[in-house]
């Protein structure tokens, strides 16, 4: 990995009802991720939050706050874009679940095959049509193949920005019916909590891996708290019970480490509003610090 780390806050909370997600980026800052990672001996450059406009009183074809979420989400997908053409690796904190629109946005522009690691309870596959909330959060897998709202997938100026064979989602455990429909229809990779119970972690993630490697020139980890189960992670917003470990996670993210195939990363969905003494940031910095290569011995 680079050694200089960009980190990019976005207080995103228009892509979902329940407030509080905003504050996010602030709560991972104060669980000392700044700290961790000069740690390990990564030189950080803050870039401090992006500014998120208000919520909207009206939506627009099933679609909430889309003008505001689109806003931002254009402000993100430059911010990467510049970390990247500077040469550092851009880490980008939530903030819900739809920033993830605006990091590919950015991200997908240096590489000609990225690859995304999809680490999230639910899917994100929804469009207008198919969702039933009309919350953005829901569909930022959808937008960035290029599936859903104009003004989603135009997202950086192009579109599509991944394809779905370079796909990889770890821990679905809630999918709607037209998120199912579109995984068979696209040929989505998918290691649900049934693969994981059943294969463990490590073969999942040396699977994944694999699958991604030999395909991609670049892997973008995106990072749901929602994947963890709520025992561990409880301050999130659509908690689903029966997730992924804390230890399972740190292996994963250790195994991601060891691979050296990671080139962006982010972490969302951290809401210290649901929180418990901040224990959900707590554990997304110290998985941050496996990411990058941290160590017991």
């Amino acid at each position: 990995m680079k050694k200089t780390i960009s980190i990019i806050g976005v207080p995103m909370d228009l892509g979902q009802m329940r407030r509080g997600v905003d504050m996010g980026p602030s709560a991972i800052r104060y669980a000392g991720v700044v700290e961790r990672l000069e740690n390990l001996n990564y030189e950080i450059d803050d870039h401090g939050d992006i500014e998120i406009g208000r919520r909207e009183t009206t939506s627009i074809d099933n679609l909430r706050n889309l003008k505001a979420v689109a806003e931002g989400n254009e402000k993100l997908a430059s911010a990467v874009d510049q970390a990247l053409s500077a040469g550092n690796f851009p880490l980008v904190l939530g903030g819900d679940h739809s920033i993830a629109i605006g990091t590919l946005a950015g991200v997908a522009k240096h590489f000609k095959n990225l690859g995304v690691i999809w680490y999230d309870a639910h899917g994100d596959l929804n469009t207008a049509d198919t969702s039933p909330s009309g919350n953005i959060h829901g569909m930022p897998l959808a937008a960035s193949l290029g599936i859903g709202h104009p003004t989603l997938t135009g997202i950086g100026g192009y579109t599509p920005k991944v394809k779905p064979e370079n796909i990889v989602i770890i821990g679905a455990r809630s999918l709607d019916e037209g998120e199912r429909q579109l995984i068979k229809e696209k040929g989505i990779k998918v290691y649900t909590m049934h693969e994981i119970d059943r294969l463990g972690m490590t073969a999942v993630m040396e699977e994944a891996i694999s699958y991604l490697k030999q395909k991609t020139d670049g892997i973008h980890l995106s990072l749901d708290l929602d994947g963890l189960d709520p025992h561990d992670a409880p301050g999130v917003g659509t908690p689903v019970l029966g997730g992924i470990s804390y230890r399972e996670s740190h292996l994963a993210m250790e195994m991601l480490a060891e691979a050296k195939v990671i080139t962006s990363a982010e972490f969302v969905e951290v809401n210290p509003i649901l929180d418990d003494k901040n224990k959900t940031a707590t554990v997304a910095v110290a998985l941050m610090g496996s990411l990058f290569g941290e160590k017991l011995l």
